[in-house]
């Protein structure tokens, strides 16, 4: 089967090829003979009922500083002109992003969106996962300072961070002595109307906050990331360390129960956070860690990506 492919990704010139999860998907389209495009979220439209892109046909090979060779820009109708569209941009999550989902809602699933649009708009990070409480470290989302006190009080030790930041932007600790957290409410409230995501802090960081990769439901690899010394987030381009590791009979739990709901969602490739047996994220929007796992495990899930992209299409 020979797909007709559009990626929609972050400019790709200035991915790592070392660790870019989109950039290992591609490879693999192309390995299996999949004609690939490449556009940015900017370069969408929807126009007169019609979704279009002016997209760039693209080779890839893994060789740092020549990673791609783009061909002359065309316009494509993504309802039309191709058979599926990887929704790959990084988050925030912000309207736009959720712009993005309304428009490619349009085309899906006669051209297979991955991840489902609607599902992405329907189950951000940070709130898709407060549907599975009994599987979470205690949590609150306000923008009250009274309750924020009360669960100061109970738990002492906090994580405070975005409801829809990325990347472990704008995510604090805040230990029992420390006097910051009204100024720390006042700046997130001037930036923002949205409420802040409060959770008790997992002294179990300190070994790791482990991801683990779900393909359309099913569990498939972990890695674990250990925060540098002097630092409460484990996401690598902040310094964290990928390790190597097994799942427990915990993990295997977590995904056991949220498994079969991603799949009815349509969630494809799915990258859960796990700190000390509690579910901390679900990410939907641009996961990433295949190339970690593939250099610690030798498993290259892009493989089982495309089986499952390619028996839907079939």
């Amino acid at each position: 089967m020979s797909l007709r492919v559009a990626v929609q990704m972050d400019p790709i010139e200035s991915i790592n090829i070392d660790g870019d999860s989109t950039f290992a998907m591609m490879l693999e389209a192309q390995k299996r003979g999949h004609k690939l495009w490449h556009y940015h979220v900017r370069h969408l439209s929807l126009r007169a009922g019609r979704v279009v892109a002016w997209a760039h046909p693209v080779e890839l090979r893994r060789e740092k500083g020549n990673h791609f060779t783009f061909g002359e820009p065309v316009e494509l109708d993504l309802g039309q002109d191709v058979d599926v569209v990887l929704m790959r941009q990084d988050p925030p999550f912000d309207m736009a992003y959720i712009t993005a989902t309304h428009i490619l809602e349009h085309i899906h699933p006669k051209t297979l969106v991955v991840n489902d649009p609607a599902q992405v708009r329907n189950a951000p990070e940070k709130l898709f996962v407060t549907h599975f409480p009994e599987l979470m470290p205690e949590t609150l989302i306000t923008t009250n300072m009274a309750e924020i006190g009360k669960f100061r009080a109970k738990h002492g030790d906090i994580i405070v961070k975005p409801l829809f930041g990325n990347g472990g932007a704008g995510v604090f600790h805040l230990r029992p002595e420390d006097p910051n957290l009204g100024a720390l409410m006042e700046m997130f409230t001037e930036k923002s109307r949205e409420p802040v995501m409060v959770q008790q802090y997992l002294p179990a960081v300190r070994q790791g906050d482990k991801r683990v990769i779900l393909i359309n439901g099913e569990v498939l690899g972990a890695i674990n990331r250990v925060p540098a010394a002097g630092e409460a987030r484990s996401n690598m381009h902040v310094g964290g360390r990928p390790e190597k590791t097994e799942l427990t009979d915990r993990e295997r739990e977590i995904c056991a129960r949220i498994g079969p709901e991603l799949r009815d969602r349509g969630l494809i490739f799915v990258g859960i956070d796990v700190i000390g047996g509690y579910l901390t994220e679900i990410n939907v929007t641009s996961p990433t860690g295949l190339q970690e796992l593939a250099r610690f495990d030798g498993i290259q899930l892009e493989r089982n990506i495309w089986d499952v992209i390619e028996a839907k299409r079939a």
